[in-house]
């Protein structure tokens, strides 16, 4: 059953009858006229006369009302189920109620000769009216709660105005319930079949134009969708197409290219629904739909252009087959309200996919597509729009590589949901990844992402956790701005709650900001996250980070305390905690595994600014080769080093450090303390120098260099054979 069904009420002043009372008809073939029952045999009540009060009462065999035109008060009519005979005919008269004479139609009024008999109301919504008392109105009731439509051969609907109301009310509903564009035209077709039409086909241009957009090329029409009530065989020679309810329209769409001045331009620049037998649909449907198509003949066929709020976007065909009942000019009105409903709600449709899509597109691109791969720290990452409506928010998450094989992670959160939060959260974030290239400490970021929040605006509040770490002295560096804690889960399977300073959030303003160093062993994970994972309508925040240190150290204990769990599959258990009331935020989760880097594996160094120190870097670095096993990359280590060793000492007035570290590359860092970065350049043939960073850039894998607060750092990695 359909919970959004509305119950509707009759619009007519006649009042409804009771479900034994109401007059039933047989199943006309030809879907024709509704009749009236014969009054019922001598003693049983009949139906009362609905005429004027100056017309005779009705014929024998019933219970007439009183002489002043009335019916009596507390009379209950009951109706046999037999058909009468309408405008004087026998028992003789041919089917569908019409006899050689009768050549009005089934609405005209009764002429004064005869008596007005009472005419009873159509089931409405296409019900079909059938015989059975209670029973059938129990049944009758069943069909419309489940929204089945007649069966092929019963009497179509909407024979009065007032049903007509009604079946255009519901169907609009139906079609507003659609959010996106295949519910909009999917809530058309199923409204409009059976109920007002036997089939649809429903064309949209391609492409769809979007908000104020002027298309430049010619209109086209596609096939969208189609629907039909399915049949087994030929009706009277015509064939509807070989419609399917839900096409494949990779394979089945059809293109229409609207000419310029053509009979299908004039009838979609018009507007209004047009009966098939008009002479501008005669030449507009063959350009529509084909030539090998064909419809109807005479007004079984309606074509409604569909407009927008500024242009047409489609047009939609309603067809009846020829056993059916004409469409009448009332139903120019029905289908003109159809496609105007449609229309607007395609128009909205497409306005919202844009949205989204731009929504969509802004926060994947101001997200790290993929992250880095530094040197002693493995990185996985999640983000969950707070819900599909919405995917546009203010968390976000970063990995930025820093000097000395150390990582800056970052996560953040800016209040809202809105596109103007996805903005700040931007500007926020390339704030962050150019102060950590300047590589200031962890609470000196936080104070310049305070200033540039007040710069854009006094609102703009965020918060946000900025963590250094250090694969070679196994330490991490962590300053809070007001974000929740992280939480550490240890090799054993421990999981704590950092002890970190809360401070207060960016954007405040005035305030001081303190970081702590704390221990990073090899093997235990940091996760980082937003406060939509913990804190929801259903807890608090603190309840949510302990649900999420017992989750972490639950997963950890089904690895086993020397193995810790894979990184990917910890990230989807800590999400697998949020239950269906906890999605009210965003959620943004960064998990770094620390591997660190051996002792042994590192190499050490200062050298004093003098002529001899490049000398004794080659000297060095070649005892640290041999010692790694590693003397296939003597020759090019020692050729590098002595190149950036050697710019370094030229201007350095302090002790220049080397560094080799051995991971799964050969790094060497080169540090001084003049802030002034190299750059490449082509050397002249006659230069004496200008040469040493062109052999670094043609033998390196990669090279870089970074500034620091107390000068620069060069280096460069090698391959390992």
């Amino acid at each position: 059953m359909d919970s959004t069904r509305v119950t509707e009420h009759p619009t007519s002043h006649e009042r409804r009858q009771p479900s034994a009372a109401r007059p039933t008809a047989p199943a006309d073939p030809r879907g024709a006229l509704l009749r009236t029952p014969e009054p019922g045999p001598q003693g049983s009540p009949g139906l009362p006369a609905q005429g004027r009060p100056a017309e005779a009462p009705a014929s024998s065999g019933a219970a007439g009302p009183p002489a002043d035109g009335q019916p009596p008060k507390g009379t209950r009519t009951a109706a046999t189920g037999t058909p009468a005979p309408t405008g004087g005919q026998g028992p003789s008269a041919p089917p569908g109620g019409r006899g050689p004479d009768a050549s009005g139609s089934e609405h005209s009024q009764p002429s004064a000769a005869q008596p007005d008999q009472h005419r009873p109301r159509p089931a409405p919504e296409g019900i079909p009216v059938q015989s059975g008392g209670e029973t059938s109105a129990a049944q009758s009731g069943k069909e419309r709660r489940k929204g089945m439509g007649p069966a092929p051969g019963t009497p179509m609907p909407m024979r009065r105005d007032g049903d007509r109301l009604r079946f255009v009310g519901a169907a609009t509903r139906r079609i507003a319930r659609g959010i996106d564009l295949d519910e909009i035209v999917m809530g058309l077709c199923r409204a409009t079949v059976p109920t007002f039409s036997d089939a649809i086909l429903v064309y949209l241009r391609d492409p769809l134009p979007v908000g104020d957009e002027r298309p430049t090329g010619p209109v086209v029409l596609r096939l969208r969708r189609t629907d039909r009530i399915p049949e087994d065989r030929d009706t009277e020679g015509f064939l509807l197409p070989a419609l399917q309810p839900e096409p494949d329209l990779g394979i089945t769409a059809e293109l229409c290219t609207v000419r310029p001045g053509g009979a299908l331009n004039e009838v979609l620049r018009g507007v209004r629904p047009v009966f098939a037998d008009a002479p501008a649909a005669r030449a507009a449907l063959p350009e529509l739909i084909g030539d090998e198509l064909t419809v109807p003949g005479g007004q079984r066929a309606i074509l409604a252009p569909l407009r927008g709020r500024r242009r047409v976007i489609g047009a939609a065909l309603f067809l009846r087959r020829p056993d059916r009942p004409a469409f009448e000019a009332d139903d120019l009105l029905v289908a003109a309200q159809l496609a105007t409903h449609s229309a607007l709600g395609i128009d909205k449709a497409v306005l919202y996919g844009r949205e989204a899509y731009i929504a969509d597109e802004l926060q994947r691109t101001m997200l790290p597509e993929t992250l880095p791969r530094p040197t002693g720290v493995r990185l996985a990452s999640r983000y969950l729009p707070a819900a599909e409506t919405a995917r546009v928010g203010g968390d976000w998450y970063d990995a930025i590589p820093l000097p000395g094989s150390r990582v800056a992670l970052v996560v953040g959160d800016v209040m809202g949901h809105s596109m103007t939060s996805a903005a700040i959260m931007g500007q926020l974030r390339t704030t962050a990844q150019t102060l950590a290239g300047l590589d200031l400490p962890p609470q000196e970021v936080l104070h310049h992402l305070d200033e540039q929040a007040q710069r854009l605006g006094t609102d703009r509040m965020a918060t946000c956790l900025y963590a250094v770490y250090d694969p070679v002295s196994h330490r991490i560096t962590i300053a809070n701005a007001g974000h929740p804690p992280p939480v550490l889960l240890h090799l054993g399977g421990r999981a704590e709650v950092l002890r970190v300073p809360p401070g207060a959030p960016i954007g405040v303003g005035g305030v001081d900001f303190e970081a702590v160093e704390l221990d990073a062993p090899a093997g235990a994970t940091l996760l980082l996250y937003t406060d939509g994972l913990v804190e929801s309508r259903l807890r608090d925040v603190w309840t949510g980070i302990e649900q999420l240190r017992e989750k972490l150290a639950a997963t950890a204990q089904l690895t086993g305390a020397d193995h810790p769990p894979p990184l990917e599959a910890l990230c989807d258990e800590v999400l697998d905690m949020l239950g269906p009331g906890d999605r009210d935020d965003d959620i943004a989760l960064l998990a770094a595994r620390f591997d660190g880097i051996a002792p042994s594996d590192v190499a050490f160094w200062h050298l004093d600014p003098e002529d001899s120190a490049p000398g004794k870097a080659r000297r060095l670095a070649r005892k640290a080769l041999a010692r790694w096993d590693m003397e296939d990359l003597t020759d090019s280590v020692e050729l590098l080093v002595s190149e950036v060793v050697t710019n370094a000492v030229r201007y350095a007035s302090r002790p220049v450090t080397l560094r080799l570290l051995r991971t799964d590359v050969l790094r060497c860092e080169v540090g001084d303390d003049v802030p002034q970065l190299p750059r490449l350049r082509q050397a002249r043939a006659t230069d004496e120098g200008g040469r040493g960073l062109y052999l670094v850039n043609r033998l390196a894998r990669r090279w870089g260099a970074t500034r620091l607060s107390t000068g620069k750092v060069v280096w460069f990695e090698l391959n390992r054979n």
